[in-house]
């Protein structure tokens, strides 16, 4: 028996685990010097593990059958680096056979800061191509995989070649940044043709943890308070204090995106906000269909609107929550089709047993919106 049992669950969460020359053996060699270096990664663990690992394409056999001989009991085994498949996608091929999923996002774990915050344009798009390059080749090996590729949309003519590269690799959505891309609004029209072929090739766009930053600014760490500590650095990557803000930037992606109209527009584009939790997204819904109430008259596009803030969300987004939040809860404040199941593996974050956690805050829910969150929701988000 598998991890998921006899359900059909997809993930719409996990990484894989880069080594060191994750961005560099998949770049032009003109720009190899040139581009964001993973040899800094300094966290607690993960960076000792990323150099011990340095040049190796799996585990050994023998830790690869200690880790098959935990069966069902995968997700309680190691994490990052040392977890089944963290850096080889036959061995994440044997990983879900073990847990059960029937298809699985694939995310990288340290590239995103790295690229969308490197301020030399070229290097950006360069390193953001060999990260989709180097992602194509993990997930290939095990077609229940679905690769995240990067697209910055800064530069609109370097993000189509950068996306059109990314589509014929077949990766399966589109991770961008929070960002207003190049100074402008992602609802600018300089937009509309990259949002109009995602829609027509049914891959989404995604708004993920690295889309911006995840620290709150340092001002607001300065407590006064000599050597307090703080989880920062650490294997939960960030503190107590960047949990409480971490979903905002998406969450104005996003209202900005309605407000000015691209999900109107492409009525088809479907865009997923992942591992940055749910429990704002009700109240956000509500506060966008009361902008569109109030301000139509002053802001006359926003009367031509033919769905409200609310059904453009149920129809062509969908949110991750965490384990922590009662996903129950936040389908009676919404509705059910905006959630989604996701198990973080290989992270830490993910937790031991990520199923019984979300049964139980969905135990009072119907049978459907139980399958919707596990599958359903997922379906009509990758197509």
């Amino acid at each position: 028996m598998s991890y998921a049992g006899r359900r059909v669950m997809c993930d719409a969460d996990s990484h894989l685990m880069e080594l060191p020359d994750f961005l560099a053996r998949n770049v032009e060699s003109s720009m190899r010097a040139e581009i964001p270096s993973l040899e800094d990664i300094r966290l607690a663990d993960v960076g000792t593990q990323m150099r011990e690992l340095q040049g190796a394409r799996g585990h050994s056999q023998a830790t690869v059958n200690q880790l098959v001989a935990l069966g069902d009991n995968l997700t309680r085994g190691p994490k990052w680096h040392a977890a089944l498949g963290a850096f080889n996608g036959v061995e994440r091929g044997i990983a879900l056979d073990l847990l059960g999923f029937h298809q699985q996002v694939v995310f990288s774990s340290f590239c995103a800061t790295k690229i969308f915050g490197t301020t030399d344009p070229q290097a950006m798009y360069a390193a953001a191509a060999a990260h989709n390059r180097s992602m194509a080749e993990f997930c290939a090996c095990d077609e229940r995989l679905i690769g995240v590729g990067m697209v910055p949309l800064d530069d609109t003519e370097r993000a189509h070649q950068l996306l059109d590269e990314a589509l014929a690799l077949g990766l399966g959505a589109m991770w961008i940044p929070s960002r207003a891309p190049g100074g402008r609004s992602p609802g600018h029209p300089d937009h509309d043709t990259f949002w109009r072929k995602l829609s027509e090739h049914q891959v989404p766009f995604i708004q993920h943890v690295g889309s911006s930053n995840l620290s709150i600014p340092d001002p607001w760490m300065n407590d006064g308070i000599e050597d307090r500590q703080s989880a920062r650095g650490g294997a939960e990557v960030i503190g107590s204090k960047d949990l409480t803000v971490i979903f905002q930037a998406a969450q104005r992606f996003i209202s900005v995106m309605v407000l000015d109209g691209v999900f109107e527009r492409f009525p088809d584009l479907k865009g997923g906000v992942i591992e940055l939790g749910a429990g704002w997204v009700p109240d956000t819904i509500r506060r966008l269909d009361h902008a569109v109430d109030i301000w139509a008259r002053s802001e006359p596009h926003l009367a031509e609107f033919e769905r409200k803030p609310s059904a453009q969300f149920r129809d062509q987004l969908r949110f991750t929550p965490y384990p922590f939040e009662n996903v129950g809860q936040l389908m009676s404040e919404s509705c059910p089709e905006l959630y989604l199941f996701s198990s973080d593996y290989p992270h830490a974050e993910g937790g031991r047993d990520p199923i019984k956690r979300f049964d139980t805050a969905l135990e009072q829910r119907s049978a459907n919106d139980q399958l919707l969150f596990y599958e359903g929701n997922f379906r009509t988000l990758y197509g």
